[in-house]
């Protein structure tokens, strides 16, 4: 018992000081930063800050993500509310979690002596891909979660089935991961959706319809435990409304609007387009899903339903997030999970060829040989790298920030564009519902945000308004220009400006 103690310990240090380190490096959340300049992850900051300065979601601060999603950022706003600290400090949590359960994953295939070394390569490869982004997603978040359904599945159809069914509790927990997902960004349904309806086969195979139906029930009991505590804080404050229309309706017949009525043979040939320019993209932990995929088809010690699981796994999971008609760099991220699968598969073959005191290596050596490759990975690959040269102080949003600051209790609007981050270099919460602009088109005056927020321009109802690009015509009536700035973003470039009220 000692020793396997001290094992843990072990590993538990290993996945921390890798992870760290390679998101130290991979994301824009980390101290190695200047600042997290993504507007995704700004507007999640604001959105959460909004939660614990007395603002509901979707109601009085628009954005129309899921609410964990919402209340971790909320959470990390309470450790730093200025910087990304508290998020990187999320990251890095989620991603000692995301390495904990690829090593579980590949231990299920594979030995014990080169599973450490392949679970930290494999998060290397991830982090390190395009479709990382800027650190901070939202389909990050969901990583372990997906990694956890993902284990409790196969340790099922690799360690169990078919000698028995899945137990209740099993099914309960995957019910579990589905809900937290379903609550951050519901196009990883597909993922849960294939889990559930492969578990419901293998009732049937015993010939259990009972049990079947058993556990669809116990599986929706797990995903909607989930679902009660914003039940609650909706209910209380009035607005289960707004919460349905905030994050189902505006992402179901809003949002996806851009999708069009393509054809059943047109969207095929773009799912395939999506998914060759994906291997190429995210060619880092790409190759290993597509080895690992073909290796468990390949498994003929295994059953039929075992071994095209994870295949059909796969497919509902790139359905799920691309079947609306939306193709974003970063919502690929989910598919990296079955590159453990790649890593199982090398980590089966490599544990042939390293006898137990590798060269000398001990425990650390083929880990510590693992993060230097992977961080290798990171610095040659990583799209975020380059940024870390940009110096704080030569960086535009902190001359605006301390041009708004000039202001007691200033209030800011972002018109143009999502969040660009100064609402949290300048710790200000959000006073207008559409306090960014959203590319939502909303037929509805109530809620159309663009109305909404010329109207506040109008009015003069706010001290500084953040403008990119596009001008409103009103901003001379209560505005002056303070300061402006020219910024390239990758293939983009735009101008920003800054106006401040007239007193």
């Amino acid at each position: 018992m000692q020793k396997e103690h001290k094992a843990l310990i072990q590993k538990s240090i290993v996945f921390i000081l890798a992870v760290t380190a390679c998101l130290a490096f991979a994301s824009r959340s980390s101290f190695l930063y200047p600042l997290n300049n993504w507007d995704d992850a700004n507007s999640y900051f604001s959105v959460g800050k909004g939660i614990f300065n007395g603002k509901m979601p979707y109601r009085d601060i628009f954005d129309q993500k899921g609410m964990y999603l919402y209340f971790l950022y909320g959470i990390a706003y309470l450790i730093s509310h200025t910087t990304f600290a508290g998020v990187f400090l999320l990251e890095v949590i989620l991603g000692v979690a995301d390495v904990a359960l690829i090593y579980m994953i590949i231990k299920i295939y594979a030995g014990h002596k080169t599973s450490i070394t392949l679970a930290i390569m494999v998060f290397g490869g991830i982090v390190s891909s395009r479709s990382f982004w800027w650190g901070g997603s939202a389909e990050e978040i969901c990583l372990p979660f997906f990694l956890a359904g993902l284990y409790l599945f196969i340790d099922y159809f690799k360690n169990q089935y078919p000698s028995g069914v899945m137990s209740m509790r099993r099914v309960l927990l995957g019910g579990v991961m589905a809900g937290i997902v379903a609550n951050i960004k519901f196009t990883g349904l597909g993922f849960f959706f294939a889990w559930m309806m492969l578990t419901f086969i293998s009732f049937l195979v015993h010939k259990d319809f009972s049990g079947a139906i058993k556990a669809c029930l116990v599986y929706l009991l797990g995903m909607f435990i989930t679902f009660v505590p914003w039940i609650i804080y909706f209910g209380v404050q009035g607005g289960l409304y707004e919460w349905y229309w905030g994050y189902i309706h505006v992402n179901v017949f809003v949002y996806n609007k851009a999708g069009g009525d393509a054809g059943i043979f047109e969207a095929i040939k773009a799912m395939i387009k999506i998914f060759y320019w994906l291997i190429w993209q995210n060619w880092m932990y790409m190759f290993l899903v597509i080895a690992g995929l073909i290796a468990t088809v390949l498994d003929f010690k295994a059953t039929v339903l075992a071994r095209i699981s994870i295949v059909i796994l796969f497919v509902f999971t790139f359905l799920g997030i691309f079947g609306g008609g939306r193709e974003l760099p970063y919502y690929s991220l989910p598919l990296s999970i079955f590159a453990a699968f790649g890593g199982a598969l090398l980590s089966h073959h490599l544990d042939k060829a390293v006898s137990n005191e590798t060269i000398g290596f001990g425990f650390m050596g083929l880990p510590i040989f693992a993060l230097m490759m992977a961080l290798m990975q990171i610095a040659t690959f990583s799209m975020n790298v380059p940024f870390m040269a940009q110096k704080r102080d030569d960086f535009f949003l902190y001359r605006f920030r301390d041009e708004v600051l000039e202001t007691e209790d200033p209030t800011l609007l972002n018109v143009g564009c999502l969040d660009a981050g100064l609402y949290t270099l300048c710790d200000i919460v959000p006073s207008c519902r559409w306090f960014q602009t959203q590319t939502l088109d909303i037929d509805d005056p109530a809620n159309n945000p663009y109305m909404e927020q010329e109207r506040y321009v109008r009015e003069g109802l706010i001290d500084y308004v953040l403008v990119r690009d596009s001008i409103p015509e009103s901003i001379d009536d209560h505005y002056d220009l303070i300061d402006s700035e020219e910024y390239s973003s990758g293939d983009y470039d735009f101008m920003y400006y800054l106006y401040k009220k007239v007193r």
